[in-house]
């Protein structure tokens, strides 16, 4: 597998481990405290802790990207060009598990500046890549 691809899926697992957070919090609250499974239906407001409102937030923001990362890649690799964005496509992956972390951690100014760094980091990626798969 290329590094590309590598990175998207990776990226899509990264996805795959925020959720696998916020499920076994709710898992354990059913199992474990007795809370009725039903709890978090759509449109009801949530008592979560923080991190887990923070995890889902993550998540949220992380599938927003995914679908241009996997274009992106995608065009890359179909268009036999893969190579020329193989170098760049890990640090999108990198950016984007930072800019979860910093997120899982809190919600401060300075932590909220450090997340809009990397995300802007991600969509600068972007552009280069796509500059790339054009020239």
């Amino acid at each position: 597998m290329t590094p590309s691809l590598t990175a998207v899926a990776l990226f899509a697992a990264w996805a795959l481990v925020l959720i696998g957070l916020i499920i076994s919090y709710r898992v354990f609250l059913v199992l474990a405290k007795g809370t009725p499974a039903y709890s978090w239906t759509r449109g009801k407001a949530i008592q979560d802790p923080p991190i887990i409102e923070r995890a889902s937030h993550a998540h949220l923001n992380t599938l927003e990207n995914l679908p241009v990362f996997a274009a992106i890649v995608l065009a890359g690799v179909v268009s036999g060009q893969g190579a020329a964005i193989d170098a760049l496509a890990p640090w999108v992956l990198y950016a984007r598990v930072g800019q979860s972390v910093v997120h899982l951690i809190g919600v401060n100014q300075p932590l909220v500046l450090v997340r809009a760094g990397l995300f802007g980091a991600q969509v600068v990626l972007f552009i280069i890549m796509l500059i790339r798969l054009f020239a």
